[in-house]
């Protein structure tokens, strides 16, 4: 089922979902069951699964040459998703990015998709390259998420790459994109940010997950304006409840995003880490009470592979 028909079918009650990421290379599926089982206590109907594009190692060659090779350090997204549909019947949601894949790539995944019965995508630019400072598409690649999700739409109608149609039955898929509540990294504003949103929307994309935000009026705010400029589809907040100190340093260093002063204050008297999972535990608890006064269709978990705090805070306000 798309995620906008389960939204539709929830009649105005909040939803639960999460995302996780796969393991490492060599890594059985066994351990993200094991996280994956108590969340289902909640009875999320889907389940985003994230990738990674592709990295540098280097090879020794002898004397003193290095070979750089190209690889992807997780497992293939599709598999764990069929995996993930077979085991507990919820759907899927993989995360298609621009980056490190050619259009003719993209294709033979969708065309997989299709073959899986999934049928939810979140379309993404993704990241540079890590050691490169600025973001670059593969050769034949798509550069941006409108073109993306542009190509998205296209195939779920019929239209290939090369033109033909290879059947008459379409499978039009539900496509997701990413907003930010504090503006994309690379924006200059924050209004160009949201006309750069409302592009993908336009080209096809028919709900909206935000980036991880811990003020909530930041997110209200970026509704208001969203909808003002005439967005109209579910935007879903995304949030990730503190575990570490270190958290407070990284976090706004990777993803530019504010953390409240009153936050910083309550990790920082913590003694330990376990003290500061109890303290992002209770923070994303009042933010959850809140966002579901709101109204919003869907609370949605970053849980990076870990279940045990988004459990409490399940426990707490589903």
């Amino acid at each position: 089922m798309k995620i906008t028909d389960h939204i539709k079918n929830a009649n105005g009650k909040t939803l639960f979902s999460f995302e996780i990421v796969p393991p490492p290379k060599g890594v059985g599926i066994a351990d993200l069951y094991e996280n994956i089982d108590p969340l289902m206590e909640f009875k999320p109907p889907f389940i985003d699964v994230t990738t990674s594009r592709e990295e540098y190692v280097f090879i020794e060659k002898g004397n003193g040459l290095l070979e750089r090779k190209t690889t992807r350090m997780r497992p293939g997204t599709l598999g764990i998703c069929a995996a993930i549909q077979h085991k507990y019947n919820v759907d899927t949601v993989p995360h298609v990015l621009c980056g490190g894949f050619t259009k003719e790539e993209t294709e033979y995944l969708l065309v997989d998709c299709m073959y899986l019965g999934i049928n939810n995508i979140m379309a993404l630019r993704g990241d540079a390259m890590k050691g490169e400072k600025y973001f670059e598409p593969a050769k034949g690649g798509n550069h941006y998420a409108s073109d993306l999700v542009s190509q998205i739409q296209d195939l779920g109608s019929g239209k290939y790459l090369s033109g033909e149609i290879v059947c008459e039955e379409h499978n039009s898929f539900c496509i997701g994109v990413a907003g930010y509540p504090e503006k994309h990294i690379e924006a200059p504003s924050m209004n160009y940010d949201l006309q750069m949103l409302k592009k993908k929307v336009e080209a096809g994309a028919d709900y909206i997950v935000t980036q991880m935000f811990f003020d909530n009026q930041k997110y209200f705010e970026f509704v208001s304006a969203a909808r003002a400029m005439g967005i109209d589809v579910p935007i879903i907040p995304g949030i990730k409840p503190i575990a570490t100190k270190k958290h407070l340093q990284l976090l706004p260093q990777v993803f530019k995003i504010d953390i409240p002063e009153m936050l910083i204050s309550e990790v920082l008297k913590c003694k330990d880490n376990r003290d500061v999972r109890e303290v992002g535990v209770e923070w994303a608890i009042q933010q959850c009470k809140e966002l579901l006064d709101f109204g919003v269709p869907v609370l949605h978990f970053y849980s990076m592979g870990k279940s045990n705090n988004i459990l409490k805070i399940g426990r707490e306000v589903l």
